[in-house]
Formats: C-alpha cells, sequence, structure tokens
C-alpha cells in the first residue's frame, strides 16, 4: 500500500525532513539528555548498595539482645557498654 506525503518536497532532503518533524534540534537532544541522565540516576538509586552501620552499633544491639534473652546479668551488659564505648573514644 502506497501512502502519498501531503507535504511535497521542494527544497533539499534536509529542508524536507525539518518539514514533515524529522528532527530533533538541540532542544530535543537537551531533552533526551536530560531523560537519560534521570534513568541512569534512577537505575543507580536502586541498585546501589545500602549504607551499612558501623561496628560499634551492630555490637551494641547484639549486647541488647543478650541482654533481653536473659543471657547475661545488668552488671555484665553495663560492663561490656561501657567497653565498647571506650574502645570507640580510643579511636
Amino acid at each position: 500500500m502506497l501512502v502519498s506525503c501531503p507535504v511535497q518536497p521542494t527544497g533539499s532532503h534536509e529542508e524536507t525532513l525539518m518539514m514533515l518533524g524529522w528532527t530533533m534540534g538541540l532542544e530535543g537532544w537537551l531533552w533526551m539528555g536530560a531523560w537519560i541522565f534521570a534513568l541512569a540516576v534512577l537505575v543507580w538509586f536502586l541498585v546501589r548498595e545500602p549504607h551499612h552501620r558501623s561496628g560499634r552499633d551492630e555490637a551494641l544491639d547484639t549486647l541488647r539482645a543478650r541482654f533481653a534473652r536473659g543471657e547475661m546479668s545488668s552488671d555484665e551488659f553495663e560492663a561490656a557498654r561501657r567497653l565498647l564505648l571506650m574502645r570507640e573514644i580510643t579511636r
């Protein structure tokens, strides 16, 4: 099936494409670059590694969990907590 062009070309090939809307121009390239950048940032946010907490926070969480389970007394908990805090200060 042949489709006729509603616009009769009168100039060069580039002018004909411009009239038919087949070229992007600078504005089109800028918008395309902005969308590509936005998609790249979105992908980066989705696949990046989450930030890990410090070792001291994890150690305190473990200490609190052991105390909550009754594996240590309050004196042992306080002594271990002070030791962890002192090690953090001396670093």
